[in-house]
């Protein structure tokens, strides 16, 4: 029985969180429990959504490189307006959404480079960021943290959170008819736009819901920190590119896996604990989440070659 492309995209990440997970529990056993779980995957969450903002964009075959400071935007604003002005902190995100619907438009209308783009908006965000929290500060909602530390029975809420974001995140883009039309812009939106849809009106409500996801980041990054920064999620920017690569995306041609893209969240969470059991300095981790990620793109290459190379036989 021969696998499809997409379940062998979808088994080489799953396999390297499982090796992962497992050189883990060699190295610390008592990480096999309970709360062990929930403090190698504690930081899961937050990553998991904003690589699933990522998802979205590169879904269109568009690149955002101003995903960690809206994160650390986002952030801010729950930090403080959110926790004492409700309603005002709601109005702000919703411009923040509205605002990343505008940048997809912008960039399909004048055909610029999304990476320049979104580059020139780091900047933005990184500002306002820093104008609202010009210092570490800020209280996190009494909600965010009840959700966030939330204990539920057998598994960590970081697992059942991330399994709830794939599941959703699966049926919204592979599922749905909007996943259909997102994904046929990135593969060929002049088909898709001859077959009578608005390209400018899928990608503006793609970059919209992405802008939705990463705000979700943001409040769940304070939910579990209690505080905010202005450079809270600089990371992020990295990590959510790597997350959708490593979960079997792709930066053309629309081809993405949601439930790909949580486990490489996921795997990219716990390389960071398995390189500090590995008494690794935090100075070399993100070269060594790199090498990591090198290697199951490898890995991901050699077996796409092999499939080829049946097909052609």
């Amino acid at each position: 029985m021969k696998l499809s492309s997409g379940t062998v995209r979808l088994i080489i990440p799953a396999a390297s969180l499982v090796l992962l997970l497992a050189a883990v529990f060699y190295m610390q056993p008592r990480a096999m429990s309970y709360t062990g779980l929930n403090l190698l995957f504690n930081l899961a969450v937050p990553i998991a959504l904003a690589t699933i903002a990522q998802m979205l964009i590169m879904s269109v075959n568009d690149l955002d490189l101003s995903m960690g400071t809206f994160v650390s935007f986002c952030a801010c604003v729950t930090a403080t307006f959110l926790q004492t002005s409700p309603v005002l902190g709601i109005l702000i995100l919703l411009g923040a959404i509205a605002a990343y619907a505008v940048i997809g438009v912008v960039i399909h209308i004048r055909d610029l480079p999304s990476i320049v783009v979104t580059l020139g908006m780091s900047f933005v965000w990184g500002g306002l960021a820093v104008l609202i929290l010009p210092s570490p500060g800020g209280n996190a909602p009494v909600w965010a943290r009840w959700v966030m530390t939330a204990k539920p029975p057998l598994v960590p809420v970081a697992i059942v959170a991330s399994i709830l974001i794939a599941a959703v995140t699966h049926y919204i883009v592979m599922r749905s008819s909007f996943g259909v039309l997102m994904r046929g812009v990135g593969g060929n939106d002049r088909s898709v736009e001859r077959a009578g849809w608005s390209v400018i009106g899928i990608r503006a409500a793609t970059y919209a819901l992405a802008g939705f996801f990463a705000i979700l980041a943001g409040i769940a990054l304070v939910g579990l920190t209690t505080s905010a920064d202005a450079n809270i999620a600089l990371r992020y920017t990295l990590l959510s590119i790597a997350g959708v690569i490593l979960g079997g995306g792709q930066f053309v041609g629309g081809k993405v896996s949601p439930i790909g893209a949580v486990i490489g969240a996921l795997t990219l969470t716990l390389a960071g604990s398995f390189l500090s059991f590995m008494r690794i300095s935090p100075d070399w981790q993100i070269g060594a989440q790199g090498a990591i990620l090198i290697v199951v793109l490898a890995l991901r290459l050699a077996l796409n070659r092999l499939e080829k190379r049946e097909k052609s036989q």
